[in-house]
């Protein structure tokens, strides 16, 4: 499986299979697939990486092709050197003599051309690359220092002061701070000393992470990033050795309650635009909720591995659990540029103002925010207040369309003008993970969540909107095909200068505190012949 594509191709090279599909090139020669060999290390597995590897060395080794950019050379030459033992146990002498001048020629190469990769992520993964190579193989040292020196930098100016990146991307966050820790590590079992910068970033970034894991152990999925691989950010965690919780506020631009055995985590800043936006989402004030190991609130996901129309569609607004305002996103999509022939759409007209409160209740906690991605095209300000509750067993909700001055109030009234004065259309969505079973209890005037842990969430609202289940999709990486889901709908119409929506998501009253949960996600909780 790469890039949301099944190759079935028992009887040919890897390099055989990628054909035009630049994004399944990219991680075929990436070679993240090699960890997963490594991890089965049996003797079929060992001969299959050996010989796709001397292939890539005949193929590609000597700078020709595909995958000669800074960023997937450096991705390469860390999984080469960390599965070296792997790769060249039962090797012939021929075989381990290319297999190291491969080495030395990626490296020299990245030694060259790392300034090319574009500042972020693919910058972190040819620089961590050029240490990790350096420090690792004989006569390499040399290219290290400044490698050190510019890694050290790029720590400061791209790891901001609430140990986020630009790309606000969960996922990419844990790629940079994985990277950072494998450069650490090189340097200090080479017994140099790591530069205050690296390991500046690592005690800002481990804490962001940790405040965007759901208590199931993923990640918050925003801005193009998913769940993550499993196990893969507690690994990372672990291997940093910081121990530091979050303090109250924005970590990243995003918020997080907590309680009992429920996480909220809530969208709460600007969404990034121009070049950095190639994979943002227009998903402001967006919230994710998770009760135990189970998702229950989610946000549809990135499309990009199901094509171009996915992709697009995952990042509109009506993709994620928050208000949307007659078809409009809360940020609108521009025309970006072809990056090695994938066409990159940025966010453009984003919200440039979202405050964010929180407030500790008598009986809970509260975040208060809002944003201004409609006033320009309706004149309305999306606000939205969330209270859980001390046991995490009830979460009640307001979203307010407000005119906040008289320019507003005019733009309003021309949208009402256009709507023929019946008012501007609106929704909330809540989109539910394809596990939760919903149905519509009391005549319509309430929802019932179930979760495959047994758990029951009941979803009320105030009565004034329309209430629907409608289908939603759930996208993630390493399926065929989107997941079929659901989604809990308020709609309505705003008519006046303010339209409150009250709603409320709370656990059914015989549901107990705690639950005996073993199941993993998408496992069948029966046995299915």
């Amino acid at each position: 499986m790469f890039s949301g594509s099944l190759i079935e191709a028992p009887d040919r090279s890897i390099w055989d299979v990628a054909g035009q599909n630049m994004a399944v090139q990219e991680e075929i020669h990436g070679f993240t697939w090699l960890d997963d060999l490594a991890a089965i290390g049996d003797s079929k597995s060992r001969e299959r990486a050996q010989i796709w590897v001397q292939e890539w060395i005949d193929l590609y080794g000597r700078g020709q092709g595909f995958g000669w950019s800074p960023s997937l050379t450096g991705r390469r030459l860390i999984r080469w050197i960390n599965h070296g033992i792997f790769l060249l146990r039962g090797s012939e002498k021929e075989q381990s003599d290319k297999f190291y001048l491969s080495l030395a020629r990626q490296t020299l190469f990245l030694s060259r051309r790392w300034k090319k990769a574009r500042a972020g992520l693919p910058r972190f993964e040819a620089l961590a690359g050029i240490i990790y190579a350096g420090l690792s193989l004989e006569g390499m040292a040399e290219h290290t220092e400044l490698a050190i020196l510019a890694l050290a930098k790029d720590c400061q100016d791209q790891i901001d002061y609430q140990g986020g990146i630009a790309t606000r991307n969960p996922e990419e966050l844990l790629e940079v701070f994985s990277l950072l820790n494998w450069a650490l590590i090189a340097i200090s079992s080479a017994n140099l000393t790591p530069p205050a910068e690296l390991s500046a970033a690592i005690q800002k970034i481990a804490p962001t992470l940790r405040s965007l894991r759901h208590s199931d152990g993923g990640l918050a999925r925003f801005h193009g990033g998913g769940r993550g691989l499993e196990g893969r950010l507690d690994h990372a965690l672990a291997s940093s050795g910081v121990q530091q919780i979050a303090k109250t506020g924005l970590r990243m631009g995003f918020a997080r309650l907590a309680a009992g055995r429920t996480t909220l985590i809530l969208d709460g800043a600007s969404p990034p635009k121009g070049p950095v936006s190639y994979n943002a989402h227009a998903s402001t004030l967006a919230f994710e909720l998770t009760s135990g190991r189970r998702p229950l609130i989610v946000n549809c996901g990135s499309g990009g591995s199901f094509g171009a129309d996915w992709r697009r569609a995952g990042r509109a607004t009506v993709s994620h659990s928050t208000l949307s305002l007659d078809g409009y996103s809360s940020a609108r999509l521009a025309p970006g540029r072809k990056v090695r022939g994938i066409k990159r759409e940025y966010l453009s007209e984003v919200p440039d103002i979202v405050p964010v409160e929180f407030t500790p209740l008598t009986d809970g906690r509260r975040i208060e925010t809002a944003h201004n991605g409609y006033v320009r095209t309706h004149g309305l300000t999306h606000a939205r207040t969330l209270d859980l509750s001390n046991d995490g067993r009830g979460l009640v909700g307001e979203d307010l369309l407000t005119t906040l001055n008289d320019t507003d109030k005019v733009n309003f009234d021309s949208a009402l003008d256009r709507e023929g004065l019946e008012g501007v259309p609106f929704t909330v969505r809540f989109h539910l993970h394809p596990d939760v079973l919903s149905s519509l209890d009391l005549g319509g005037a309430a929802v019932s969540l179930t979760l495959k842990s047994g758990e029951i969430w009941v979803f009320r609202h105030d009565g004034t909107t329309e209430l629907r289940i409608e289908p939603s999709v759930y996208l993630e990486n390493g399926r065929l095909r989107p997941r079929e889901a659901e989604q809990v709908v308020l709609s309505g119409r705003a008519m006046t200068y303010a339209t409150r929506i009250r709603w409320s998501l709370a656990k059914a009253q015989d549901t107990p505190t705690a639950l005996r949960d073993f199941l993993k996600q998408d496992q069948p909780d029966n046995d299915t012949p």
